[in-house]
């Protein structure tokens, strides 16, 4: 388990275990947001284990999963709504955490007004390559509200 920080209430990870939650409970993060698809890869925990270890835990659990390369406006939207319902700090996860660093540079922008050059730039610094969605973030997804 690799945490890569994103903000003060979010960090990034490739796939979790659920022996990976007991620690991250020590490391104080409150919820765990699962975005990998069940059955993407053979062997990998399916979200109800993560669920559960998280509910032994005492820690919040969301699944919201993505298709890689798939991003949807609504799932954007959720996302941000997940991040302001669920205690924080967050842990979110997929295969490699790139669609978890996608999906919060959407969120930022079109729910926070945030400058699309600053996601790209702290999601860099995180080690995640978000060129693909450049133009999808300057223009911001559609509101929903």
């Amino acid at each position: 388990m690799n945490l890569k920080p994103l903000s003060a209430s979010l960090k990034v990870s490739g796939q979790l275990l659920p022996k990976d939650i007991e620690s991250l409970k020590e490391q104080g993060v409150a919820s765990v947001i699962c975005n990998r698809p069940d059955n993407e890869q053979p062997e990998q925990p399916s979200h109800h284990a993560l669920h559960d270890a998280c509910h032994q835990a005492g820690m919040q659990f969301a699944y919201l999963p993505v298709v890689s390369g798939v991003i949807s406006d609504d799932q954007v939207h959720t996302f941000a709504k997940l991040m302001e319902a669920l205690p924080r700090p967050v842990a979110a996860y997929c295969r490699t955490g790139t669609r978890v660093a996608m999906l919060w540079a959407l969120s930022e922008v079109v729910h926070n007004g945030a400058a699309f050059a600053h996601v790209l730039s702290v999601a860099s610094d995180a080690g995640y390559d978000l060129s693909s969605i450049a133009t999808r973030l300057q223009q911001g997804p559609a509101s929903s509200d």
